[in-house]
């Protein structure tokens, strides 16, 4: 190491000179990553099939949720790396420094989705590259903080920490609220683009400290020897337990960044005088966690104390049941959108002012008391198991996601297509007609794809299935007609009223959404939820003649006339559902869907975050507290 670098902290009382440039580097790169994951689940639904040449077919809600879920987990993961090649090989600014780099080609990869190459691999090595960065830096940047105090110092230490916490919520408010504008208006490009910008910017800022800071070297095997040690040991012993009720936590928690973006997709977005983008409503959250972290502290905290003694883990237990709470506010919610309404973006930011109250109360309580709770010499440890709570829980509502989907026959019998036949003979075919359950061409169960340059545009059934089918849709459009283009209620056509399938299956009726509802029945294997259903999916676009053609927002001024989304869309030849003046567009499919749809999805975890609670009682109530170490 350079002559140049302090390795030890000096006897200074004053504010170290590094401070500066590591809160503004956490601040520029927490815009990035919040940024990004701000708009990832609306990008992979509605833009990914759009960036190539050649399109293919929007990804569902629920593939995009388990691929957003897999993501957030393994940013938790790699805390775990990120430690261990700081602590052993690398020191803190250096491994800072080294996976920076990966992080910024992260985003750029990102970026660059649409210029070149298969868009989906972009997307995957950028959401790796951002994994690594991202993750690995993490455990080493608030440690590195401290490493900059000494003796004389340290009383510094608590307030600098507030405004590191400032800047991480600074970074993410402002971020929330413009990517997604910029993914609406200018696409993909700019909304993955600037936040790589800022990433960039906060890596240079990090480097031009390097000669102000303090550097530890790295500690080599001791790491190895501290874990394994008898009380090591018995403190993750008593701890994960405890992780895993703050893992279900998680589970629950980042959903806002998935799930209940794709709700509010449903739901009326005009709100105290602004219409939001449905990824926009997360802006909330950080600054409610500014407003409650002192609220919390100084009125809610003292006030429950009057009544019973508020310890750590009491304080956990409340937020597990506020999760609940919360959930369950959102599942009535999804009920409304189920019947047809589409209910006020309001209430689903009460839901955000219960799910972030039990936030405060479990993720910041649960990381200071690990960290009173693990031996001196394992502090940086304590915390990256700590991180792996939330690697559990995302992971865990990612396998949900991937358990619900059901897959669909014609993608799958499409695939073995693919594999058999030559790519050129795929390219310049118009239509392709699989066998079908029974696998024989021909017969009623056949599957017709349209096809353009190789790309499945549309599926088509057999003349008997269709029939059947464009008999019942008839009915449910006509219907809705005369009821001024909304859904009619589930009750007016019950089970076998709009008659039966080729195989004798009712056509079961079903509303999705005020602008959807879907046909289906069991199909030629007589099993319903598989990937044999067969149906339709009906949407019906209505023309709002009465939305103000003025700018909703003060921002939208500065927005071109037409969205990205529109004019790509046109630039391909395609349709975009609900862009079309008043009308009805039918869909076919088989299979596709998920188990748990509309509200059965949000009272899953509901009851499951409820049960979780109840248990969380006898836990807490027998663990040991340890006082704390120094």
């Amino acid at each position: 190491m350079s002559k140049d670098i302090r390795t030890e902290a000096s006897d200074s009382a004053h504010m170290p000179p590094g401070i500066p440039y590591i809160i503004g580097n956490e601040a520029a790169e927490r815009f990035s990553f919040y940024g990004m994951r701000a708009i990832l689940v609306v990008f992979m639904t509605r833009y990914l099939w759009l960036m190539d040449e050649q399109t293919g077919s929007p990804m569902s809600n629920a593939q995009a949720t388990e691929h957003y879920h897999q993501f957030v987990a393994w940013v938790y993961f790699t805390p775990l790396l990120g430690a261990l090649l700081s602590d052993i090989f690398l020191g803190k600014y250096r491994t800072i420094m080294l996976l920076s780099v990966l992080y910024c080609a992260g985003h750029a990869a990102l970026a660059m989705m649409g210029t070149a190459g298969n868009s989906p691999l972009w997307l995957m090595a950028g959401l790796v590259m951002i994994c690594l960065g991202s993750g690995g830096i993490k455990p080493c940047v608030s440690a590195h903080v401290g490493d900059q105090f000494g003796v004389n110092n340290q009383h510094l230490l608590s307030k600098i920490y507030h405004w590191f916490y400032f800047a991480i919520n600074f970074g993410s408010f402002f971020s929330t609220l413009l990517t997604p504008w910029l993914l609406e208006w200018y696409g993909p490009h700019w909304a993955f683009g600037i936040p790589g910008a800022l990433m960039a910017i906060a890596t240079v800022m990090f480097w031009w400290g390097r000669h102000q800071f303090v550097h530890i070297p790295a500690g080599g095997m001791k790491f190895f020897r501290e874990l394994f040690s008898a009380e090591g040991l018995w403190t993750l012993a008593k701890l994960i337990p405890l992780y895993l009720f703050i893992a279900l936590f998680w589970a629950l928690y980042d959903q806002t960044g998935s799930s209940w973006v794709l709700q509010a997709e449903n739901m009326d977005l005009h709100f105290a005088g602004i219409t939001w983008l449905e990824s926009q409503v997360q802006a909330i959250n950080p600054i409610l966690i500014l407003v409650y972290i002192p609220l919390f502290t100084f009125v809610v905290y003292p006030w429950i104390h009057r009544f019973f003694p508020l310890t750590p883990l009491r304080k956990i237990g409340i937020g597990l049941f506020l999760v609940a709470a919360s959930f369950a506010l959102i599942g009535l919610i999804q009920s409304w959108i189920d019947a047809g309404e589409k209910p006020s973006i309001g209430w689903q930011l009460v839901a955000y002012l219960i799910i972030t109250a039990a936030e405060v109360m479990i993720s910041i309580v649960g990381l200071e008391f690990s960290y009173t709770q693990s031996p001196k010499n394992m502090k940086s440890l304590v915390m990256a198991f700590y991180l792996l709570a939330v690697f559990v829980g995302n992971l865990f509502t990612a396998e949900i996601n991937r358990f619900i989907q059901i897959p669909s026959a014609s993608r799958l019998q499409w695939e073995q297509v693919q594999a058999q036949q030559p790519a050129a003979l795929r390219r310049d075919a118009r239509n392709v007609v699989l066998p079908g359950l029974d696998q024989q061409t021909g017969t009623k169960d056949d599957l017709i794809l349209r096809l353009s340059q190789g790309q499945v545009k549309s599926v088509d059934f057999s003349s008997e299935v269709e029939a059947a089918f464009d008999k019942a849709t008839k009915r449910v459009i006509e219907r809705a007609q005369k009821l001024g283009h909304r859904w009619p209620d589930e009750t007016e056509f019950p089970v076998g009223q709009l008659g039966v399938d080729p195989w004798g299956n009712p056509i079961r009726y079903s509303i999705c959404s005020q602008s959807e509802c879907r046909l289906i029945s069991a199909g030629p294997d007589q099993v319903n939820d598989t990937p044999w259903d067969m149906g339709v999916l009906v949407r019906v676009s209505v023309a709002d003649e009465s939305e103000a053609v003025v700018p909703s927002s003060w921002w939208d001024r500065f927005r071109p006339e037409h969205t990205w989304l529109h004019r790509r869309a046109q630039e391909m030849g395609v349709a975009l559902a609900g862009e079309a003046s008043t009308g009805y567009t039918v869909t076919r499919f088989s299979g596709g869907q998920t188990k748990w749809e509309g509200q059965a999805y949000y009272w899953f975890f509901t009851v499951l975050m409820l049960a979780a609670s109840i248990l969380y009682i006898p836990f807490a109530w027998m663990y040991r507290v340890k006082k704390m170490t120094t």
